[in-house]
């Protein structure tokens, strides 16, 4: 009879902090520890499990699925966890003496609380333990302002900049996801001063509980040992962490929507420079997506938030897969087709 539980990590962060990074780095890194995975993405393409499986994750050596990555789409985890949450947990705990660790990577939208909580259901409590949450944070973002915690600065500094145009909701669940946590990933502090550093630090520890640690990193390189096998036991006292939705019975996530585009891009340059204008004209978060480029073999990851995006090639395209371009925007009140033309009007 197994009596061992599986420890369970929680990894969460606002949208663009970098938890995939984060992720990818802890399981290219793994030493021979037996990690499984479940990315819960929102959206319509699983561009997160994807870029998993570019590092092997999922998949046997032969390409073939091995049961280690999960994937739960088009939600939050705190919504569906009965749908789909619960079964999957079923089947990690038949394999427990297959797993050492189990990370889940939170959609960016997700309330931490209610996904702790589900642990403490007696069919997860007798497989399971959290072992932490950890919050991954986007330094930058901080130190711009997006997240004071001042809402009169806020404010202004919304009135001043469009870029910084960000709802309350949106604060506060930055504030809910740093309320949860046992260990905050200051994250992308490569060029930051430390005066700036220093300051996004004081916001953090004004919404963390009192004690949390913080680490700098950037590109996702943390130690192994600083994110696993904590023993924290969140399930426990996750109850006594104070977050804006507690009174809520349920919550929805009716003020965002996710939206795929397809497109035919011939130039690299142009589409980062059409998305960076779109994402001025309209409330857009969070782009994602892969980008089929003319001539080449390899697949183009793109990522931004808000005016700040990232491109690179991550793996060959494979036989049996249409080399298309298609992007995941992530927002409020977006309109597919709209936004479609518009980004195809700019590719010419």
């Amino acid at each position: 009879m197994q009596t061992r539980k599986i420890p369970a990590t929680i990894v969460t962060g606002f949208l663009g902090s970098g938890k995939t990074t984060l992720l990818r780095n802890l399981l290219t890194n793994a030493q021979g520890r037996r990690i499984a995975v479940i990315v819960n993405e929102f959206g319509e393409l699983g561009i997160d499990g994807e870029l998993l499986r570019g590092c092997g994750i999922g998949c046997d050596e032969n390409g073939v699925e091995n049961g280690q990555l999960f994937e739960l789409a088009n939600g939050c985890l705190c919504c569906t966890v009965q749908e789909e949450f619960a079964p999957v947990m079923e089947q990690l705990a038949a394999r427990r003496d297959q797993i050492d660790y189990l990370v889940i990577e939170t959609s960016g939208l997700a309330l931490p609380k209610p996904l702790v909580q589900a642990f403490q259901w007696p069919a997860l409590r007798n497989a399971f333990t959290v072992d932490a949450v950890i919050t991954v944070v986007d330094a930058p973002a901080v130190a711009a302002g997006d997240f004071a915690d001042d809402p009169v600065a806020v404010d202004a500094q919304r009135r001043a900049d469009d870029n910084l145009d960000h709802d309350s909701p949106l604060h506060e669940l930055f504030e809910d996801q740093l309320a949860t946590a046992d260990l905050v990933i200051v994250h992308k502090v490569d060029g930051m001063d430390a005066a700036a550093l220093e300051a996004v630090e004081a916001t953090i520890r004004a919404e963390a509980p009192a004690g949390v640690k913080l680490v700098r990193a950037s590109h996702g390189q943390v130690a192994m040992d600083v994110l696993l096998g904590l023993e924290r036991a969140v399930e426990d006292v996750i109850d006594a962490r104070k977050t804006h939705h507690d009174a809520e019975e349920d919550h929805d996530h009716d003020a965002f929507d996710s939206v795929s585009v397809a497109l035919n891009v011939t130039d690299r340059a142009k589409l980062l420079t059409a998305l960076a204008a779109l994402v001025q004209r309209h409330e857009i978060y969070r782009v994602k997506g892969f980008v089929a480029m003319p001539g080449a073999a390899m697949r183009l990851v793109v990522q931004g938030v808000g005016q700040r995006f990232d491109s690179y090639f991550d793996r060959a395209w494979r036989a049996d897969e249409p080399r298309v371009t298609r992007l995941v925007l992530i927002g409020d009140h977006l309109d597919a087709n709209v936004l479609q033309g518009e980004l195809q009007a700019a590719l010419g």
